[in-house]
Order: structure tokens, then C-alpha cells, then sequence
């Protein structure tokens, strides 16, 4: 059983109440937790890789860095090059679209519902197979990746409209990650 905001509040947990500056409306929090809300349509939107257009959730500083929820559309042959996260764990989950996922040295075929978790250290990757716009909902834990995705992504909020992603998006993705705990090994024979 998980507790709720009022058996926090019922141990003494409630640390503080203040307004956010809308009339009527506070922010309750315990013990640095908080209820989180982001609504259909809303969050930053940033394309990272040329391929997926990821709308943050809930990034680490909603969270106290314990996670970050990405949900990520996916162009068609779209996915980000193999890589280990040395920090975090990661988890998808497909909405919509057919998705194929390496962890390590095997291939997962992933319809809708299916559900995916890669442990922290696994070499992995993921491509949408289908024809169409895939969608992927990403939890990693702890937050972290939401950071490099803000460092490494290009604003943006239309899917039929990706940015380029040449030569200079990929040293600059490639000089980032390290900074984020994140290996990209070259491509075999390279």
C-alpha cells in the first residue's frame, strides 16, 4: 500500500503551503514530495536526435530527481544511436506504433501495451519499425536524461517538421553525453 498526501499529512510530514501567484490555488508539500499534474498537450517539447519529439511530463526538478516521464513521438526509423546510461534506469512504454528495442545482444519486437524496462548499464536502443508516427512513454530513474535532453534537443512541437541532424547535432550530442553518464560505442567495424 502507498501512502497518500493526507497520510503524510496525518504523520506530520507537511512541511509547508504556499501560493504559486493564481488566486485560490496553493501548493501543498511533504516531505519535498508534491502532486505533480501536467495536463494533455502541455510540457516542453524539444526534438533530440532528429527523430523523436519528447514532451516532458514530469522532468527532475518536478520530482526531486527521483524520475522523469518523456512522452515521445518517434518518427518512422526514428530512435537514438545504441548507448549504456551509467545513472539511470529506463523504462518505455508503446502507445502507439511498432517498436524494436535492443538490450544487449537481443532484439525485442514491442506492439502497443508492451513494456519494456532496461536496467542501468545494459547497452540498448530502440527504433520504431512501423510506417507512421510511434509514441513512447519513457520513465528514468533517477532523473538526469531530462537535462541532457534540454542540452543536446532543438525546441519544436510539430512532427512532420524535424530539425536537421547532420554532421554538427552529432558531435554535439556525442561531446554531451559523457557529461550525462552516457556511453555512445562506436558502430561495429568503426
Amino acid at each position: 500500500m502507498t501512502g497518500s498526501c493526507h497520510t503524510a499529512a496525518a504523520r506530520g510530514g507537511l512541511q509547508s503551503s504556499q501560493t504559486d501567484g493564481n488566486p485560490g490555488r496553493r501548493i501543498m508539500q511533504a516531505r519535498q514530495e508534491r502532486v505533480t499534474h501536467s495536463p494533455e498537450g502541455s510540457g516542453k517539447t524539444v526534438w533530440v536526435a532528429g527523430t523523436d519529439l519528447v514532451t516532458f511530463k514530469a522532468a527532475g526538478e518536478d520530482t526531486d530527481g527521483e524520475y522523469a516521464l518523456f512522452d515521445s513521438l518517434v518518427l518512422p526509423g526514428g530512435g537514438p544511436p545504441p548507448h549504456v546510461h551509467t545513472r539511470e534506469a529506463e523504462s518505455f512504454y508503446v502507445l502507439e506504433g511498432r517498436f524494436e528495442f535492443l538490450a544487449e545482444d537481443r532484439w525485442i519486437e514491442a506492439a502497443p501495451g508492451s513494456f519494456v524496462h532496461v536496467p542501468r548499464g545494459c547497452l540498448h536502443t530502440f527504433r520504431n519499425a512501423g510506417q507512421e508516427v510511434g509514441r513512447l512513454l519513457t520513465l528514468v530513474v533517477p532523473a538526469g536524461l531530462d537535462r541532457f535532453f534540454e542540452e543536446v534537443g532543438v525546441p519544436g512541437t510539430d512532427v512532420s517538421d524535424p530539425p536537421p541532424f547532420g554532421p554538427a547535432e552529432i558531435e554535439r550530442l556525442l561531446a554531451t553525453a559523457p557529461r550525462y553518464g552516457i556511453e555512445i560505442p562506436p558502430p561495429p567495424g568503426e
